[in-house]
This record gives structure tokens, sequence and C-alpha cells, in this order.
């Protein structure tokens, strides 16, 4: 009965600081700490991790979880009164824990995420949501069964930012006719990963590596599988999804939310011969996306969605958008972007700028009214939608379509041909599909029902 009142209190003071109606059925998490704030167990608590701690700091730090000893004791004088693991799995079952939010390696995600969605955890998960398209479809069934008791979202904090407002508005305004394709770049590369089992090595007493591990190969202690994050794990197969899994998060956030994109009908994709071990260096990949079921200002037929990283990839880029652009800027200039090309003209965005091209066609044209709604915040907009607000807006549905649009396409260039995706029946027309689900067996301990 007492955690009850806590929890219909706290919905309805979270409505009315939000000025948001609640409805029926809405998420609403109870604590035990007396001024009603979530308690919240963070999985991986360096780097990323130690940002989300930042944007969640409103909240009570109930848990902290890190394979680095050392990182955990430098925050006990902080936290003083949380619990600390290396194992996430033993938070799971948990009754005082609200929220998960999880910044492991890129392996953990899914699998931790999973777990605490069935326990009844709201959660909060690193880009990507999951490292093959299995897991990424397995995260949406998840939050859809549970939708309206879990809040969820992906950290594509990008999204919450006004540029993109701006931009997803000039396109949905109709300001370049009806757009017929997106193209969407990073520079970034993937560097050699030197053997494909690194020497090993003692393993120190401050470094928990079997639960680093977790489901992945089991292979002798080597830090350098570990040392700078993501920019190392995400080069690797068995741990990562590389520059489009990782960066095609925030980048096609912007493609797929303007566009109201959903699954794609086929995919193909370019790059060097694919390696069992290694993520490619460059990629450029194509999703074609079946005309939207109802008529838009927007949108008229088909939707070609392009993605390149690397040397290769920005220089065909630059060799189609150049043209297209001409004196308006130059696209070598965009380390990052998303063009939309539509019937009469361009908008070129990145996080914090966009053109409209050609500018001489634009010279009168008056913007529309922000008719998009400002973001409370990233981190604000899973909070209040914990709390029993509006659903936020990068939750597991909508990112998980999102992320298993992207993993297509590192299927498809690891199957070296182009695949037709029967969404409904979730299977390729070929023998790809071995590349939707992980390369390995989740080692005993690890393994989660997808």
């Amino acid at each position: 009965m007492l955690r009850s009142n806590r929890r219909n209190f706290l919905k309805t003071s979270s409505a009315l600081g939000a000025g948001t109606l609640i409805l029926p059925g809405s998420i609403v998490h109870g604590t035990d700490t007396p001024n009603e704030k979530l308690n919240v167990a963070f999985l991986g608590v360096g780097n990323r991790g130690g940002a989300n701690r930042g944007g969640m700091s409103s909240q009570n730090t109930y848990a902290l979880c890190d394979t680095n000893r050392q990182t955990l004791d430098k925050l006990k004088g902080q936290y003083p009164d949380a619990v600390t693991t290396v194992d996430w799995r033993t938070l799971v079952e948990n009754e005082k824990i609200d929220v998960f939010v999880i910044s492991t390696a890129e392996h953990h995600h899914a699998l931790a995420s999973l777990e605490a969605m069935r326990a009844g955890k709201s959660v909060y998960t690193e880009k990507p949501l999951a490292r093959t398209v299995a897991e990424a479809r397995a995260m949406q069934n998840e939050y859809k069964k549970r939708r309206g008791k879990i809040a969820t979202q992906m950290g594509t904090q990008i999204h919450a930012v006004s540029n993109y407002r701006r931009a997803l508005e000039l396109v949905r305004a109709g300001a370049i006719g009806k757009v017929t394709e997106a193209h969407v770049w990073c520079s970034r590369t993937i560097a050699p990963i030197g053997p494909a089992v690194l020497e090993e090595q003692p393993i120190p007493e401050w470094f928990a590596w079997d639960e680093w591990l977790g489901p992945a190969p089991m292979r002798p202690f080597n830090i350098n599988y570990v040392n700078r994050g993501c920019l190392n794990w995400h080069r690797r197969w068995d741990f990562g999804t590389g520059v489009l899994g990782d960066m095609g998060s925030h980048l096609i956030d912007l493609a797929y939310w303007a566009l109201e994109l959903e699954y794609p009908e086929t995919i193909s994709a370019e790059g060097p011969d694919p390696d069992p071990i290694a993520l490619p260096p460059w990629q450029i990949v194509t999703w074609n996306h079946a005309a939207r079921k109802t008529s838009s200002e927007f949108t008229s037929g088909p939707i070609k969605l392009m993605w390149y990283h690397g040397p290769e990839g920005m220089k065909r880029r630059s060799d189609l958008l150049q043209p297209m652009v001409g004196n308006d800027t130059v696209i070598n200039d965009w380390g990052i972007g998303i063009a939309f090309i539509g019937e009469k003209g361009l908008v070129v965005s990145d996080y914090g700028k966009h053109i409209l091209s050609p500018s001489g066609k634009f010279t009168d044209y008056q913007r529309p009214e922000p008719f998009i709604q400002e973001s409370a915040g990233h981190y604000q907009e899973f909070i209040d939608a914990c709390k029993g607000g509006p659903e936020s807006l990068c939750n597991f549905d909508y990112s998980g379509r999102l992320i298993e649009n992207n993993l297509l396409g590192n299927a498809a260039f690891r199957a070296g041909k182009t695949l037709t995706w029967d969404a409904k029946n979730f299977t390729t027309n070929s023998d790809a599909d071995k590349f939707l689900y992980s390369d390995y067996e989740y080692r005993n301990g690890w393994k989660v029902e997808l």
C-alpha cells in the first residue's frame, strides 16, 4: 500500500511538473528514497558511463557495475552507499532497482537490456542497442510487450538537439519537394586489429576478465582488447558493429526520423573483402525502403538510403554530392552528415548546422514556423517517461528498428550479396540468414533467449 501511494505521488507530481497528461496504464516507478527519486543501476561507469551518470544525476545512484575494480574504488567516495559489482547479472532481480543505464561494451548491450526489461526495469542503453540483427529485433519485441509498464531510451543524445528538429521541419514541410534519397556519412575508419588473437598477459587483480568477455568466446586475457573503449572493441565482430553500428546510430537517426522509415526491403553493401575477425575500414551500404503507406507532403515513392564511411566511402560521397551543391558548401568539410535529396534541392545537415541547396532557389524561402516540440533534454525525456510522462522519442521500438536497419547493412556486407528482407518473417532471400545471428554460441551463464 505504501509503495503504491509513492508510485501515485511520483506519477502525479511528474505530470504536473511537465505539464502533460498521463494516460491510463502509463509506467510508474516507485523507490524507497524519501524524495521519490528513481533507483538507478549503472552498468559500465567510466567513459560513456560517466557521462550517463551525469545525465541521470538528479536521480539516486543505487548500484555501480564495472569490470574495472579500480574504477569502482574511485567512485566509492562519491557514492558510499551504492551497491558495487563486476557482474551485471547479480543486479537483475534486485527489486529496489527501478532503472538500468547500460554503458558497457557493445556485446553486452542487448543481453543486459533484455534481462532487465524482463525483470520489469526501465532501461537506458548506449548505442548501438545490439550487436546482431536478431538482438535488435528481440529488443523491439520485448519492449513492445511491456509498453506502458516500462520506459526505454537509446543513447542517441543528438536526437534531442534543436538542429535536427529544424532540418526535419524543412524536409517535412516540403522545402525540397518530394524526397527520394537520403545519404549519410562518417569519415571514421577502422584501424587494423593486428593478430586475430592477442598474446596472453597475466590478468590483473583489478580486472574482471571473464565478466568483460561475457557471452563472447573465451580467449586469453590481453588488456588491448579493452583499452581505448569502443574505438577499439568495435573493430572486432565478436564485440562490436564497426563505424556503421556505432556512428550510424546517431547519423542515420535523422534520416529515419524525418522520413518515417520502418524496415528496408532490400540491402546491398560494398567494401573490401570481408574479414572473419575485423570490421571493414570502409563501407557503402544501400537500403531501399518502400513508399510510405500514407500520402505525405515530403515523400511520394520508395526511398533510397545510403551510408558511407572510411576514405573510399568519403570519396564516393563527395563525387556524388559535390556537383549537386555546387558552390554552396564543400562536402569534404563535412566529416559527418546527412543529405536529403528532393525534387527541388537538398537539405544537408550535421549535428550543429544545416543548409538548403542550391541556395539561389531558396533566397526568398520562408522557413516553416517550428512545429517539432523542443526536447526537455535527452535524459530528462527518459526520466519523465520512467515517472509516467510521455514515451521517450528513442524508445526501443523506434531505435530497435533503426539499429535493425543498420545491422542488416553489416549482414549484406558479410554475405557479399543483395539481401531481400522479409521483416515480418525475419528472413532473407538466401543463406545469408546466418549473418542475422551471432557468429558464436553465447557462453554458458550468459545465454539469453532472443
